[in-house]
């Protein structure tokens, strides 16, 4: 098998010929995590081909709905102006669920003169490792993906309810950890895991999680852009292999009232290149100053980032007192109820798990935010609170508790803006404002039931 680390696009033709590739799905992730893109035939898929897209479909949300008006133009040019796409030869990966053979291929957006986009995801996260590289580190994440299998539900006024397994029922209790509840799905998870060997991600261990239906899958640790990838490309595999068994599969932070959220935790650290030392440990084992501040650089800047981990109305249904999402931002050693966890590790391995981020998160933006967080941290050493040694929900909430309020949290937040790019903070809250909007023209059953005759 060709390793495709440092993949040059003559290996990536080679690899398409060694597969009789016939199709290239060109993808491109949108501000949502959404695949855009094209897809060509294989002759016409060459270095030079031009392929473009125009800049605004990597800057609007999830709706498709775009301002009419504002500080979003001084960003995208209201002439609709073109991107020029480059692929990145190494996240080439085969589709196994396509008739015919098809390749996948994550693109890169430049603008006319070859500079980066840098308000569309991918470059973000580019930036923000490059920030680390410049100070000689290199940054490590192993993300923990949550999600929930339900039955099919086409009409959306209709609550979402777990899917039947092979048994013929549908789970009706909560089976954490449980075994027989994962082979209830045996088939569907088989067939999981061959699409994602066939892709070659990196994929380690499926657990059943605390929700009816709910399920997490862990990535081994890796650099932040690949596993970033990863989660992308995984997401889109799991929803079309359920599809083909006749369910659903959900990354909402909240999709069934009464079961728990959806989580995206993402384990960090960061290694010196210069030695290969793990910078979190001191080289008698013991936690280093680094350590420390990454975690004052989380306290200081999540609450502003929130929007970022949060991206969703929905997503604040999650964050609530006692069922395994925090809802502050206290920082404790093997403490589950805390938003920011370091767990039991050999120094080496020392590690910063932030709990706070939610599955329904695009992971670039999840995690170029959280590596800002504590990137600014290390370099104005700032000193976390003291551990929290009890249970964190006893405390008060310090998270923002909607959309609403994050958005003005990050618009107000100049640091985060210059490590993460003004142009991206400006595209991503002006559309989130859209959304926002168009929520609250919404009115919910529970507005119907309580108020219709009461108020």
């Amino acid at each position: 098998m060709m390793a495709r680390e440092n993949f040059t696009f003559s290996e990536l033709e080679q690899w398409l010929n060694e597969r009789r590739v016939t199709e290239i799905e060109c993808l491109v992730p949108d501000l949502t995590g959404v695949a855009r893109g094209k897809i060509l035939p294989r002759e016409k898929f060459t270095e030079d081909r031009g392929m473009r897209l125009p800049e605004a479909v990597v800057a609007m949300g999830v709706t498709g709905e775009f301002p009419e008006e504002g500080p979003y133009y001084d960003v995208i040019t209201p002439t609709d102006r073109d991107m020029h796409l480059r692929p990145d030869p190494t996240t080439v990966r085969i589709v196994p669920w396509a008739a015919d053979p098809t390749a996948q291929v994550i693109h890169d957006c430049y603008d006319r003169d070859g500079t980066l986009v840098p308000f569309a995801p991918r470059s973000v996260l580019r930036h923000v490792c490059d920030l680390f590289e410049a100070q000689g580190w290199a940054p490590v994440v192993a993300p923990e993906l949550e999600f929930y299998l339900v039955a099919r539900n086409t009409d959306p006024d209709v609550p979402l309810k777990p899917p039947v397994g092979r048994s013929g029922r549908s789970e009706t209790s909560r089976q954490a950890y449980s075994i027989d509840a994962v082979n209830e799905f045996d088939p569907l998870f088989e067939e999981v895991y061959d699409y994602c060997e066939k892709m070659e991600l990196n994929v380690d261990t499926l657990i059943h999680e605390v929700g009816a239906g709910q399920m997490e899958i862990n990535f081994f640790h890796d650099h932040p852009l690949g596993l970033a990838d990863e989660v992308f490309l995984f997401k889109r595999t799991v929803r079309e292999a359920a599809l083909r068994h006749d369910m659903f599969a959900t990354f909402m932070a909240k999709p069934i009232a009464g079961e728990p959220g959806s989580a995206m935790h993402i384990h960090q650290s960061v290694v010196s290149k210069a030695t290969g030392r793990n910078i979190f440990s001191n080289e008698d084992g013991t936690p280093s100053a680094e350590f420390f501040w990454y975690i004052g650089g989380l306290q200081k800047y999540t609450p502003a980032a929130m929007a970022l981990f949060a991206p969703y109305v929905n997503s604040y249904r999650r964050l609530v007192r006692g069922v395994a999402a925090p809802i502050n931002i206290q920082w404790g050693t093997d403490n589950r109820t805390v938003g920011i966890r370091s767990p039991l590790a050999p120094p080496a391995a020392r590690r910063v798990e932030n709990r706070v981020i939610g599955a329904d998160a695009n992971p670039y933006v999840a995690l170029a935010a959280t590596l800002a967080c504590g990137y600014l941290g290390i370099l104005k050493r700032i000193e976390p609170s003291a551990e929290c040694k009890g249970d964190a929900y006893l405390g008060d909430f310090s998270l923002p508790r909607s959309l609403g309020e994050a958005l003005a949290l990050l618009r107000d937040e100049r640091d985060l803006a210059e490590v993460l790019g003004q142009s991206f903070i400006t595209v991503y809250t002006e559309v989130k404002e859209i959304e926002y909007a168009e929520f609250m023209k919404v009115i919910s059953p529970w507005e119907r039931e309580h108020l219709l005759l009461h108020v």
